[in-house]
């Protein structure tokens, strides 16, 4: 386990390596008709550029991806390698935007009491440490409480908020033990950006009192069902990862999901939560969350601190002079899973990678934030553009 925290805390620093190489986005919301004509897409280059990737790279066998269209909906989809059109594929941090996605479906039902810049202790049935802490600060990783660093420096020290990696137990027990325990390194929220940890597992806590219900049942209820998902859902593998076989049967701890990075998914489930976040928050007619909410989740918090960050997502800054005025929004995984909306052309994709063997599995992100991202942009442009002519 000590090795997936290490590889997980790199994650940030990866993203903010890569912040300069997202596409421009950001019209508003504003869902224009559907064009007629339709344009003409070819990805046949970015086919090629995965394929490449496999070819060369000995320590990942696949890789398959999906993109989709604000209007159009999936526009695109492909498997290299050993991925099939059925694949389901541990998200690790990927489970970020997801997981904060619920959040802000609850504040967005106006049947329950529920505020993110409410301190948390308004609504945990328990006396603790951080009543004074946000849901918002908790999932833009600005909240003061350990991050993934500090619990892989001393591992013993952080015992009672390991639990968020363990599948046994509950989250109401394991948000109670991080709430209640005293641990050294806490600062004032607002304070610092700090990946990770033990603020998710918190939020998620908040997010089944408030819904009167678990973890499952509230994702179930505000994400799954209205978005039609056939496979996604949260479990806690970090300790039984060698028990996971590509099957939703195998997962474990779903009574105490980690939050922040236990969800499992196939490529259409992620690609309905992107479209979810490029439609004001609309699955089809369902309105899962309020516009308002998914604008929320993508104002820069982490930037003051050296690492634009919202809730659940990086924010990929535009280089100088690359055309881009807006940034990208990217939510990637420890094993190589990445996901990113483009707002202003009103696209975005998921790349699925399952090998779970370290080291090697910041390269597939690596490669989605220098090459895809950019390389799916520009072919969107070049088909929009043909219709114009």
């Amino acid at each position: 386990m000590l090795d997936l925290f290490r590889a997980l805390t790199l994650l940030g620093a990866l993203t903010l390596a890569a912040c300069g190489s997202g596409s421009g986005n950001g019209n508003n919301g504003i869902t224009e008709p559907v064009p007629d004509p339709l344009p003409e897409f070819d990805f046949t280059a970015v086919d090629e550029r995965l394929q490449q990737f496999i070819d060369e790279d000995p320590d990942f066998d696949g890789i398959s991806y999906i993109l989709v269209d604000r209007d159009l909906g999936v526009i695109h989809r492909a498997e290299f390698g050993d991925h099939t059109p059925d694949l389901v594929t541990l998200l690790a941090s990927g489970s970020k935007m997801p997981a904060a996605s619920l959040l802000m479906a609850l504040d967005s039902d106006e049947s329950i009491d529920f505020d993110p810049r409410e301190g948390i202790g308004s609504y945990l049935p328990f006396v603790g440490l951080y009543p004074d802490r946000t849901v918002e600060q908790l999932l833009s990783n600005t909240s003061g409480l350990p991050g993934l660093v500090a619990m892989l420096a001393a591992q013993d020290v952080f015992a009672s908020h390991q639990c968020q990696f363990l599948p046994q137990g509950t989250l109401q027990a394991c948000a109670e033990s991080i709430y209640t325990s005293v641990v050294p390194g806490v600062v004032p929220a607002g304070t610092e950006y700090r990946y990770g940890g033990s603020q998710w597992q918190l939020a998620g806590a908040v997010a089944e009192v408030v819904s009167n219900s678990s973890w499952a049942q509230a994702w179930d209820a505000y994400i799954a069902e209205p978005c039609g998902l056939a496979v996604f859902e949260f479990g806690n593998m970090w300790s039984v990862l060698e028990s996971w076989n590509g099957s939703p049967d195998s997962l474990q701890g779903r009574e105490n999901p980690n939050i922040e990075g236990g969800a499992i998914t196939n490529l259409a489930d992620y690609a309905s939560l992107l479209l979810m976040h490029l439609n004001d928050g609309a699955c089809g007619d369902n309105q899962v969350m309020t516009a308002e909410a998914v604008a929320f989740m993508r104002e820069d918090r982490g930037g003051e601190f050296g690492t634009p960050y919202g809730m659940g997502w990086f924010i990929l800054e535009p280089e100088e002079g690359d055309g881009s005025q807006t940034p990208v929004y990217a939510d990637p995984g420890l094993f190589g899973d990445t996901a990113w909306i483009d707002v202003e052309r009103g696209i975005g994709g998921f790349v699925a990678i399952d090998r779970l063997v370290l080291p090697g599995s910041s390269v597939p992100v690596a490669l989605v934030y220098s090459e895809i991202i950019d390389a799916v942009a520009a072919e969107v442009d070049r088909a929009r553009a043909d219709l114009v002519e």
